[in-house]
C-alpha cells in the first residue's frame, strides 16, 4: 500500500491516490482520496481494515489468517445466503439407497442409427430386470445378481442405473425379446411402414416415413427420414 500525493488538486477536492497492491496476485487498485482522508474520523474505519486483512489469502500460510485462528471459513452474509439455499434444497433431496435382497430394475438405452424427425424420440423400454440386490459395494454402488444371458456385463452398477421395483407382473421386459450389448445398449428393429409423408422446408422437401419397431405397440410408432432408414 502506498500513497501518491501533492497532486494539482481536483474539483472534488481530491488531491491523492491510494495504491493498493495484492502482494500474492499483484493486483492493484487505484483510489482517488485527499490529503485529509481518513483525519477526522479513521477510527471508524479499524473494523473493515481488520476484516478485509483477516480474510485476505496469505501465501506464507497458504490460507487466510481467519481460518488458521478459528479452524473454520468466516460466516459472511453472502455465505449464510448460500447455506440457506442449499438448506431449502436439501429439504426436496433424498439420497437414494437400497437394502440386499430388493428387486430392482436395470436402466438400459436404446441406439440405432436412424434419426429422428418430428419427435425427440419413442417410448423405448428404458428398463429390464427384475434382479436382486445381492451386496452394497458402496454408498451409491449395488452389486445385482444376473442371468447368464448378460454375463458379459459387470455386475456392480451406480444407483443412478436402478429403480426400485413394486410388484405388477405386467412391468416384466423379458431379458430375450432384446439383445442387451454389453455397453447396456440394445439395437431397435424396425417391423414395417405404416404411412408415408413429405416435410416441406424453405427451399427443401424432406421425405418422411412412420416406422413400427419390434416390441412395441402401434401407439409407439415414430417419423423417421426415409433416406436415412434406407441407408441402415
Amino acid at each position: 500500500m502506498d500513497f501518491v500525493s501533492v497532486l494539482p488538486l481536483r474539483p472534488i477536492n481530491k488531491d491523492s491516490i491510494w495504491v493498493i497492491v495484492d502482494r500474492l496476485t499483484k493486483s492493484a487498485h487505484f483510489l482517488l482520496v485527499g490529503r485529509d482522508y481518513f483525519l477526522q474520523r479513521w477510527e471508524d474505519h479499524l473494523t473493515l481494515i481488520e476484516f478485509v486483512y483477516n480474510n485476505s489469502f496469505q501465501a506464507s500460510i497458504q490460507m487466510v489468517p481467519y481460518e488458521a485462528l478459528y479452524g473454520r471459513k468466516c460466516i459472511t452474509p453472502f455465505v449464510l445466503d448460500r447455506i440457506k439455499k442449499k438448506s431449502y434444497v436439501a429439504l426436496k433431496r433424498k439420497d437414494i439407497e437400497y437394502s440386499v435382497g430388493d428387486q430392482v430394475c436395470l436402466k438400459v438405452s436404446p441406439w440405432r442409427k436412424v434419426l429422428s424427425f418430428c419427435r425427440k424420440g419413442k417410448l423405448s423400454p428404458s428398463f429390464i430386470g427384475l434382479y436382486q440386490i445381492i451386496k452394497r459395494v458402496a454408498p451409491v454402488a449395488y452389486q445385482l445378481e444376473l442371468p447368464t444371458e448378460v454375463d458379459r456385463i459387470h455386475d456392480v452398477f451406480h444407483v443412478s442405473m436402478l429403480r426400485c421395483y413394486r410388484s405388477d407382473p405386467s412391468h416384466i421386459v423379458p431379458i430375450k425379446e432384446i439383445e442387451i450389448q454389453p455397453n447396456l445398449s440394445f439395437e431397435e428393429e424396425p417391423v414395417k411402414i405404416l404411412q408415408r409423408d413429405v416435410k416441406v422446408l424453405r427451399r427443401k422437401q424432406i421425405p418422411l416415413v412412420k416406422v413400427l419397431w419390434r416390441n412395441h405397440g402401434v401407439e409407439e410408432v415414430t417419423w423417421e427420414s426415409e433416406d436415412s432408414f434406407r441407408q441402415e
